[in-house]
Parts: C-alpha cells; sequence; structure tokens
C-alpha cells in the first residue's frame, strides 16, 4: 500500500463526508473537502509519477475516486434540487455507458482498452468546475446564475460529445474483433 493509494483511499471516505454535508445544507463544507478532495488527487498523482509510486492497484483505484466523488455530488444536488435532474441523469448515464460497454466488451472476449479522450478530459474538467461553481455559490452565499447555466449547458454538451466519441470507438473495436472471428 503506497503512499498514493493511501491518499486515494482517503479520498474515498470523504465521498459520504461530501454527501452528508450537501444533504444537511452545509455547502461550504462541501466546497472546502471537494476542493480538498482535488488537492489530494494532484498530490498523490504528483508522487506516484515523480517518486515512482505508481502501483496497479492506483491505476484502478485514482479514477475510481474521481468518479465516485463527482457522481455522488451530482446525484446529491439533483436529489435536492440543486442541480437539474436532466443533467445529473445525462452525466450518471455516461458513465454507466462506458462501464457497460468496458464490461461487456470483456465479457464477450474483446476487452476494449480504454483510453481518456480530450473531449472525455474537457467534460471532467467542465463537471468539476460547475461543481465548485454550485457548491461556493450555495456555500458562499454567491450569485453565479448565468456562470452555472452556461457551465450546466457546457457540461451537457461535453457530456453528449463524449459519449459519441466512446460510442463510436468501442463500436469499431467490437466490429474489428467480430471481423477476426
Amino acid at each position: 500500500m503506497s503512499i498514493p493509494n493511501l491518499i486515494t483511499l482517503g479520498r474515498i471516505l470523504l465521498v459520504p463526508i461530501v454527501v452528508w454535508a450537501i444533504s444537511s445544507g452545509a455547502m461550504w463544507i462541501a466546497f472546502v473537502l471537494f476542493l480538498a478532495a482535488g488537492v489530494s488527487d494532484a498530490v498523490d498523482g504528483f508522487l506516484a509519477k515523480h517518486y515512482g509510486m505508481t502501483t496497479v492497484l492506483g491505476a484502478y483505484l485514482d479514477p475510481l475516486a474521481d468518479k465516485a466523488l463527482l457522481v455522488s455530488i451530482y446525484v446529491t444536488l439533483g436529489v435536492n434540487d440543486l442541480l437539474p435532474r436532466w443533467l445529473v441523469i445525462l452525466v450518471v448515464s455516461r458513465d454507466v455507458m462506458i462501464v457497460g460497454g468496458v464490461m461487456l466488451s470483456w465479457l464477450v472476449g474483446s476487452p476494449v482498452k480504454m483510453q481518456p479522450l480530450i473531449v472525455s478530459k474537457l467534460n471532467t474538467v467542465a463537471q468539476i468546475v460547475l461543481v465548485c461553481v454550485v457548491l461556493g455559490s450555495l456555500g458562499f452565499h454567491l450569485s453565479l446564475g448565468i456562470a452555472t447555466q452556461v457551465l450546466m449547458y457546457l457540461v451537457a454538451a461535453t457530456t453528449l460529445l463524449s459519449v459519441a466519441a466512446y460510442l463510436t470507438g468501442w463500436m469499431r473495436h467490437m466490429n474489428a474483433a467480430t471481423a477476426k472471428q
């Protein structure tokens, strides 16, 4: 168990606390914890890469921690009517689709190697910025309505583009695998 993996586990343990903070209306606490999670993500990545602490476990654990935190926050914000449910459904469905495609390709004996796409990275950044703006505006009583609206549509657009890109890549992979049989 390396130091970066322990930091990542700490980030996973933050998930229920952030969910509690949002559900309790303690948005400034949720905001601070979300920022702390972001800093911990940068620190564990830096330590792993620059000090030779990368592990196979960390390669799976780090993105799992990121997704657990983001999906949990989006669902909690949606359930509490702080983000529109259509956006929450779109964001969560994208992640379910990606995981489902990977699992299905593995089950049929043609595992797809997942590489993060640029549009997917942009989508993640947009999702993170939206969460920061929503939690920050609620936690510190700021009026960021137009910024929130613009970010919501940016998240929706990049989510749809990401779905299209992953689905296209997955279909090409599965068609190529079928042609080899």
